[in-house]
């Protein structure tokens, strides 16, 4: 992943709606949730939910599907793993052994 893909990523989940919505999406699972039912559950204007879903869209972290007249909304699981993949692919790659600093003494 470049860089400048998972800042983007990043900036989007740094807002608190925006975090709302994508976290209520993973746990939706893999069938997503109806813009309807996301808008009751978090209970947000329709506008509002439309901008922010608008913007996770567009960073890859959230799909929209058609379904007859409802637009489902699916969080992207692979670009999730490859952004927490991306965080931690070098985790600890300057010391002798990985978390040695963060263990309590024996």
């Amino acid at each position: 992943m470049k860089i400048d893909d998972a800042a983007a990523r990043l900036v989007a989940l740094g807002n608190p709606t925006r975090l709302k919505i994508y976290r209520t999406l993973v746990r939706a699972g893999h069938a997503g949730l109806p813009v309807g039912r996301l808008q009751e559950r978090l209970k947000i204007p329709a506008s509002t939910l439309s901008h922010h879903v608008k913007g996770l869209v567009a960073v890859g972290l959230v799909n929209q599907v058609r379904e007859g007249t409802t637009l489902v909304c699916h969080a992207e699981y692979d670009t999730m793993r490859g952004l927490v993949d991306f965080l931690v692919a070098e985790c600890c790659d300057e010391e002798a052994e990985c978390g040695a600093a963060s263990r309590p003494a024996a």
